[in-house]
């Protein structure tokens, strides 16, 4: 069985994170993955900020300190076990899997990979992951030809989401966050209206905006219970509401409202389903990645060398503008 050593990051607790030394033995169902480049989630932020989530299916270690961090990489086979059939070394890959991806190397198994596309850049592919789950969402929203469209949060995911509504026809798109760097950026790439939620009420913005109807789609991307009450409000009667965020902590919501306008909600979070349904949409909402359609890299705002792991959870941590920040091995 092959070995590799790696530096791969870990979080003590809230602030503390270091690389320390691992080493990864492939086994015959392993396959050992050289990182190209790895992206900072929202849940890695606020992981660093000591907000563990509860269990779920998605973790594969328990949610608590210290732990081994990183889920958005991307990089080349360089191992593969005696029984891994899908995959052999050179193969350009994306992880789907929550394997400890700050580091070198990782370590995973075939249903946590997907096959980069061919021809894409490697950066891009390397942050397959985050650009799909965006992309599955933007694509599946139920956006129809003239609809008046509402984005609440301008991070990466919003971003994207903001521009899959406009390519689909939306007459109007609006992006609301309280960060005007994300507003001015929306605006940079097509979104037809910015509120700043600090300034001005978003739901009576809204409101005016369509003479007192409501928006036909809202994408929730924020992760509030402001974000989350403020959706639902400006929403038009029989409106869509688009779910995106992970919100790890119970909130009170207006669910009268959900009941007595008969709105309908579009749960667009496919990448916590299997793997198999991955393997079907994941090429067709990376094909107008590939095709230039959606901008990605002006969504990139710094790169850290992985040595200086801690200097750029610093910069995570207090640059809230942030919208994607990279390490690279």
């Amino acid at each position: 069985m092959e070995k590799f050593i790696t530096r791969a990051a870990r979080l003590n607790k809230a602030y503390d994170i270091e690389l320390i030394e691992r080493e990864l033995v492939c086994g015959e169902n392993d396959i050992i993955v050289k990182n190209h480049l790895c992206g900072v989630c929202g849940s890695d932020k606020s992981f660093y900020r000591g907000f563990m989530p509860p269990q779920t299916a998605e973790f594969r270690q328990p949610p608590e300190f210290p732990f081994l961090l990183g889920h958005e990489s991307g990089g080349t086979v360089v191992a593969v076990g005696s029984r891994v059939s899908e995959y052999k070394v050179g193969d350009e890959v994306i992880s789907f899997g929550w394997n400890n991806n700050y580091a070198d190397y990782f370590k995973a198994q075939s249903f946590q990979l997907q096959p980069a596309p061919k021809g894409l850049d490697r950066d891009l592919a390397a942050l397959g992951e985050p650009i799909a789950c965006a992309m599955y969402s933007g694509m599946n929203s139920g956006v129809q030809l003239g609809d008046t469209v509402v984005v609440m949060g301008g991070g990466f995911a919003g971003q994207i989401i903001a521009q899959c509504a406009k390519a689909k026809g939306a007459h109007c798109v609006i992006v609301v966050d309280v960060l005007e760097g994300k507003l001015n950026l929306a605006s940079s790439l097509g979104a037809d209206v910015v509120i700043n939620s600090r300034e001005e009420d978003p739901v009576a913005k809204v409101k005016a905006l369509t003479g007192g109807v409501g928006a036909d789609v809202v994408c929730e991307v924020a992760g509030s219970a402001e974000s989350f009450n403020a959706a639902s409000a400006m929403i038009r009667h029989n409106g869509k509401f688009v779910f995106y965020s992970w919100v790890t902590t119970p909130i009170t919501l207006n669910i009268s409202r959900w009941h007595d306008d008969g709105l309908e909600f579009i749960n667009t979070c496919l990448v916590h389903h299997t793997w198999q349904q991955r393997y079907v949409w994941f090429p067709e909402v990376m094909r107008p990645v590939e095709q230039g359609i959606i901008k990605i890299k002006p969504l990139i705002n710094a790169t850290f060398k992985l040595e200086d792991i801690k200097e750029g959870f610093d910069f995570v941590d207090k640059d809230d503008a942030a919208i994607k920040v990279v390490f690279r091995p």
